[in-house]
């Protein structure tokens, strides 16, 4: 038996985690002096109140070695192997958090660590992938090598709302932040080698913006992998995610289109209203 395992930048919904049987990982949020589990006692709500609040950007840390060892040896005692998913490891220290835990258990030949190079649903792709090999009955050397020629294929981008928390975070400079605030430019982010990098910027209400890079993406969706499309947001209108939703539908290609919300790592860095939509490209 193979166990998948991701840390909770994946950002899969609940469904989709007992669907596929994968356990999750948690990071922490510290706001203040307080340290919170994602996904378990803080949600991406609070966070934006008490950001708002403070003038500050919580702080995030990697999965806790003692919180990885103890999951980790649940399936080993049970005779089981894991594939456990990180966020890209130019993102954080997760990824070698894991291959510790397996190295104080003395397993590192039955726990194997993906470094996904990527965040939220651009990592869940991955992980849904390794389910679904694993539930076929592949070994986990054949699902390893097959995500780690899989990785380069995911197709990640978002376009954020305001540049308040990455300039908060330092994630971007102050002046940059000023100017995007003062011509309502909302920067396009994608993922590519692991690394988040600016790419197109769209003007006008966040709205308009994202339809505009939804529309954008319209040639690159034509070669995507057809089983699934992630539209992943940290907050956004119903309304505006009911039209991203149409615009995909409208394309009759993809077997489902599935709406999930970032957890609160990943909302933490990019604050409310944003929104991507992630897929894979076809071999």
């Amino acid at each position: 038996m193979i166990k998948i395992i991701s840390d909770s930048t994946c950002d899969l919904s609940e469904e989709l985690l007992n669907k596929y049987d994968i356990d999750i990982l948690p990071l922490h949020v510290v706001m203040g002096d307080k340290e919170y589990i994602d996904g378990v006692n803080i949600s991406p709500d609070e966070i934006y109140v008490w950001s708002d609040e403070h003038k500050e950007t919580p702080k995030t840390s990697a999965v806790g070695i003692g919180e990885a060892i103890n999951l980790f040896r649940k399936y080993i005692d049970a005779g089981e192997e894991i594939i456990a998913f990180a966020i890209s490891e130019d993102m954080s220290t997760t990824a070698n958090v894991m291959r510790i835990a397996a190295e104080e258990l003395e397993k590192e030949d039955k726990i194997h660590v993906i470094d996904s190079m990527n965040l939220s649903t651009g990592v869940g792709h991955l992980v849904v992938e390794a389910a679904i090999m694993a539930k076929n009955g592949e070994s986990a050397e054949t699902i390893v090598n097959e995500i780690e020629k899989m990785r380069h294929r995911v197709r990640a981008s978002f376009v954020i709302d305001t540049l308040v928390y990455l300039q908060r975070g330092g994630r971007c400079s102050s002046v940059a932040a000023i100017a995007g605030g003062l011509l309502k430019l909302h920067p396009k982010i994608i993922v590519e080698n692991g690394k988040m990098i600016a790419s197109k910027k769209y003007r006008g209400s966040i709205d308009s913006a994202i339809l505009k890079y939804v529309a954008d993406l319209e040639e690159e969706l034509a070669k995507a992998k057809k089983d699934r499309v992630f539209i992943t947001h940290s907050g956004c209108d119903k309304e505006l995610i009911a039209k991203v939703r149409e615009k995909l539908e409208a394309l009759n290609r993809f077997d489902e289109i599935l709406v999930t919300r970032a957890g609160s790592v990943i909302s933490s860095h990019c604050g409310p209203g944003t929104l991507g939509v992630l897929f894979m490209e076809e071999e």
